[in-house]
């Protein structure tokens, strides 16, 4: 059972409500500290570097951290197994998000997603709304098979998203590879069947563009297509996301990303009564 908790009047003090939700021996909390960002640090380097094929930094190498420009103005979602014990006695850290509000991002020039994919018309439409970009997720393979630490995570942002009014969530969501043909069929169905409405027309950036639609849809087997995608980009779908126009190729991370857009507004029924969004 997951227990949330609801922020009352503290609404939008993040240090007096970290911790959103709590599972048995997991709970999902919002970093308070440097410590507590770089442990999500390492366990990113651990997951993009070490178990996947992401090439680091000499200086991440040395650190053996997973870091840039944007963390220092992110919010750090944590999954915490209070069971489990690092070395310096805190208990560890088995899965992570980064989050970053609009405000935020203009402290360091822009959003993330900017340096794959032009939003320009998603902020023009969207004018006043307030916008959350996702990335940086990740959990440890060990706890990835179980539904609790993915859970917890979702039900983290959305408890983040109430407490700040959130209008509208977005970022990138990978494919493993940069052979974006081995995954033709799931971006094929991706570009037929989940493309944003033309007045938000999120494409990518035309030096990095790569047609998704790879092959006749008349072809491609729906069920198929969503079994070849990784776990988030389902889930995302589940609760009624958008696709932009085009693939990325992340050499570094050795990955082939597509843009998700997520308007709270419209998100299905059935995940507003699960993360407790229902009017």
């Amino acid at each position: 059972m997951v227990n949330v908790y609801e922020p009352g009047p503290l609404e939008g003090r993040l240090d007096q409500w970290p911790v959103l939700a709590v599972s048995g021996a997991l709970e999902v909390r919002l970093a308070e500290t440097d410590a507590e960002v770089e442990a999500a640090q390492r366990l990113r380097y651990h997951v993009f570097y070490e178990e996947m094929s992401a090439v680091p930094t000499p200086e991440m190498r040395e650190e053996r951290r997973d870091f840039d420009k944007f963390d220092s103005v992110c919010d750090h979602l944590l999954v915490i197994d209070r069971d489990k014990v690092e070395d310096d006695g805190q208990p560890a850290v088995i899965g992570c998000y980064r989050m970053m509000r609009e405000e935020h991002a203009k402290e360091v020039g822009g959003f993330y997603t900017a340096g794959e994919y032009d939003i320009s018309k998603l902020l023009a439409a969207r004018q006043g709304a307030k916008m959350l970009e996702l990335g940086r997720s990740c959990v440890l393979k060990e706890y990835r098979s179980r539904a609790g630490a993915l859970q917890l995570l979702w039900r983290g942002i959305m408890a983040y998203a109430a407490r700040f009014s959130i209008d509208v969530m977005f970022g990138c969501a990978s494919f493993a590879g940069i052979d974006p043909d081995a995954h033709a069929a799931a971006l094929t169905y991706l570009h037929h069947n989940a493309a944003l409405p033309q007045n938000i027309a999120v494409k990518a950036l035309a030096h990095l563009y790569v047609d998704m639609d790879r092959m006749p849809i008349d072809q491609v087997n729906p069920k198929e297509a969503l079994r070849d995608m990784p776990p988030l980009i389902k889930g995302y779908l589940r609760a009624g996301c958008y696709i932009g126009d085009g693939a990325v190729i992340d050499r570094q991370f050795s990955t082939t990303d597509v843009f998700i857009y997520v308007p709270l507004d419209t998100m299905s029924e059935r995940y507003r009564s699960r993360f407790g969004l229902s009017n």
